[in-house]
């Protein structure tokens, strides 16, 4: 509506806008439900007064190019259109001669620029001093290869020393929420509301809210409850609040800080703080009623919309995954780089950044059972983009040396699948595997394939090097194998659930560095807003995964080798082969301490050290 905007509705507002001027705040995180004047009080009435007082270039990312376009049909073009002061500032035509197109407006001083999350030149080649994300758990987590699109943004204002960077979005699942973690970084403000009769203050919270049940006729869907006779309670006095109670005391509240402030700003605000028509108690009584139905059959979709649209919060995904402290009271009592009695195939799983390379070995036996042989990392003396860095020297060390099973006899690895996935570190990769051929070792360059969820483990390689003359793959050229990895995700996580010994059983060393446990539970499987609510396996935010990667593809190079499919008389086979010795196994590489000094491990936890050296290790493997 034209004219002043009004807080008489929205007493949170001010406090938001506030420390949207405040220059000791460089960042502003809210995290909040639906209908609470974000975007119209908040938002909108920030950037009109810059572009009207303080212009400056201004840029906002939205999730997908059709919310760019539905901000400014409802929500700038309306506001410009009936400002006095901004009409003139302003031209929201598309026309060549003005310069503006849908996506930039100039003004005075400044622009403001339209940026969709799945577009990596316009986050990249932008640079403004304002910058704001739109629902950030709804953004692109990896644009086009070239990393995450917010913190591609948040980049481009690291330059300016009177920055503002403003975060504003429903959270999604617990752990995957980047506006959560956001909100958690920051001094967490939440809006105190005190009661009309005893006066004591509070955090609204849909715990206070009652119903009455003994309906006369049951529902279908809300059984025997009555939604209209909803109320909120207050958990000091126990007097009850109507819904116009609610919203006097609501105009009375104030905004509290529960942490120290470090430079970012947070709020947290939810819907029954609301005073809309939409948000009256009796209704969110009856979505809340109709998730819980729908939770009760096995569908958790509509709950997971009531906490985050409605109450603002991150939905805590259910799983039946063991967490840490369980897996680890699973491990066994042997010894890293020893393989145990029924460990009779090792295969290795390399995930490569830019700095080091992580490593697992993996031994396998009769139904898949399977041991963790080692789990770490190895540090580049430069860096792995560099095919001569000494690390893919040290890489040697562990795909070609040589381990002592259990039962006495030597074993050496199989198979190992390396990540080539990165479009800088491929081709160090690639001359890896090349030229390590003929060793005995069948060695892979693999590539995760996330987007396709139907694709298989193992699938046909994809053949990168061509004869030029006839356009064709070389006979002896690299092959770079596509990994299913939501299918050996779901398989790995399946697996965990599985106690004892036995077919597909996973194990694990008792004194595996700390972290492992961490890193092989960082991603969860749960609906996903950017695919269309499908269930999809995403990583826990501040979390490495690097050890989950490495656990894919030694589980890829099992599956290569076929040992699913091993009948028990070829296994029987497979250990009396290893028992009479391998007459022509390569001699175990001498250590790096005989060649040159090691690279140092690379040091993510108190644990790390257990492991040792690489001089040790090699020792060990001897």
């Amino acid at each position: 509506m034209p004219g002043k905007y009004s807080t008489d509705l929205t007493p949170w507002v001010p406090g938001m806008l506030d420390a949207l001027d405040d220059p000791s705040v460089k960042e502003v995180v809210c995290r909040k439900s639906a209908q609470v004047a974000w975007t119209d009080g908040v938002w909108n009435n920030y950037l009109a007064r810059r572009i009207h007082n303080d212009p400056c270039p201004i840029v906002l990312l939205f999730p997908k190019d059709k919310t760019i376009r539905k901000y400014l049909d409802q929500k700038f073009v309306p506001m410009v259109e009936s400002s006095p002061v901004l009409r003139p500032l302003v031209d929201v035509s598309t026309s060549r001669s003005t310069g503006n197109r849908t996506d930039f407006k100039k003004f005075p001083g400044g622009f403001l620029a339209l940026v969709a999350s799945n577009a990596p030149d316009n986050v990249k080649s932008l640079s403004a001093p304002v910058v704001c994300v739109e629902e950030p758990d709804d953004c692109n987590t990896n644009v086009r290869g070239q990393g995450d699109s917010v913190k591609l943004l948040e980049e481009r204002a690291k330059t300016y020393e009177y920055r503002k960077v403003i975060f504003g979005g429903t959270p999604t699942v617990k752990g995957l929420s980047r506006v959560d973690k956001a909100y958690q970084a920051s001094d967490q403000r939440v809006f105190m509301v005190p009661c009309h009769e005893c006066k004591d203050e509070h955090v609204l919270s849909w715990e206070n809210v009652v119903w009455d049940e003994g309906a006369d006729v049951p529902d279908e869907v809300l059984g025997n409850a009555q939604p209209s006779t909803a109320r909120y309670v207050c958990p000091h006095c126990g007097v009850p609040w109507r819904d116009v109670d609610k919203n006097r005391n609501v105009r009375k509240g104030y905004w509290k800080a529960q942490k120290p402030f470090r430079g970012v700003a947070g709020f947290y605000i939810n819907e029954l703080y609301s005073p809309f028509p939409g948000s009256k108690l009796a209704m969110l009584v009856e979505r809340y009623l109709k998730a819980r139905k729908e939770l009760e059959q096995g569908d958790e979709s509509d709950m997971i919309v009531f906490e985050n649209s409605c109450l603002g919060l991150a939905y805590e995904y259910r799983t039946d995954v063991p967490g840490e402290d369980a897996l680890r009271e699973r491990a066994l009592e042997y010894q890293e780089l020893s393989v145990p009695a029924g460990g009779l195939e090792l295969t290795v799983g390399v995930d490569v950044q830019h700095d080091r390379l992580a490593i697992i070995i993996r031994a396998w036996g009769r139904g898949e059972e399977s041991w963790l042989v080692f789990w770490g990392e190895i540090s580049a003396a430069r860096t792995c983009i560099d095919p001569k860095d000494p690390v893919y020297d040290e890489l040697d060390r562990f795909i070609f040396g040589q381990y002592q099973q259990e039962l006495g006899f030597p074993i050496h690895v199989s198979a190992a699948t390396i990540d080539s996935s990165d479009g800088q570190t491929n081709d160090a990769v690639y001359q890896y595997v090349r030229s390590r051929r003929g060793r005995g070792v069948k060695i892979m360059s693999g590539k995760g394939e996330s987007n396709n969820l139907q694709r298989e483990i193992v699938s046909p390689p994809k053949k990168v090097d061509l004869n030029n003359k006839t356009t064709k793959a070389s006979k002896y050229g690299l092959q770079v194998h596509i990994v299913g990895v939501h299918k050996a995700k779901d398989l790995f996580f399946g697996r965990l659930k599985l106690e004892g010994h036995g077919p597909g059983r996973i194990h694990f060393y008792e004194h595996v560095r700390s972290d492992y446990f961490t890193q092989v539970l960082s991603e969860i499987k749960a609906p996903s807003r950017q695919r269309g609510g499908r269930k999809v396996y995403q990583k826990k935010s501040g979390v490495r995964n690097e050890a989950l990667d490495c656990e894919i593809y030694a589980l890829h190079a099992a599956r290569v080798m076929k040992l699913h499919v091993r009948k028990p008389d070829q296994w029987d086979a497979r250990e009396a082969q290893l028992k009479q010795g391998d007459l022509l196994a390569p001699a175990a590489p001498e250590s790096p301490a005989e060649q040159r000094p090691a690279a140092a491990p690379v040091q993510t936890s108190k644990a790390s050290s257990q492991s040792g050296s690489l001089a040790d290790i090699a020792r060990r493997m001897r």
